[in-house]
């Protein structure tokens, strides 16, 4: 994620300007990995297979939009504790999603 050097407030999207202050002292730091869902979904119709999608508040403050993975998916709940996992993508780089703690 990225910090602001001139506020010290964290961002997400990474962006070259603050979104806060503007300024572009803006520099990457390593998150720490960890967090709680703030709200989700399942899909089931419609789907090949089911999946959860959800926004997912880091312990730095920030939220992301994310998918909840590697569990079962009627065990996902609002505030339940979270962490990173990468999964793999098509010919691209992976992708961060969450699994619970």
């Amino acid at each position: 994620i990225k910090k602001c050097g001139s506020c010290g407030e964290y961002h997400h999207y990474p962006r070259a300007l603050c979104p806060f202050c503007f300024s572009d002292k803006t520099q990457w730091l390593e998150a720490k990995g960890s967090g709680t869902v703030y709200t989700h979904s399942v899909l089931r119709r419609g789907v090949p297979v089911p999946y959860c999608i959800a926004y997912v508040t880091l312990d730095e403050g920030v939220s992301m939009l994310t998918n909840i993975v590697d569990c079962d998916l009627d065990t996902v709940k609002i505030g339940m504790k979270v962490k990173v996992t990468f999964k793999p993508t098509d010919g691209g780089p992976p992708v961060p999603m969450f699994t619970p703690i």
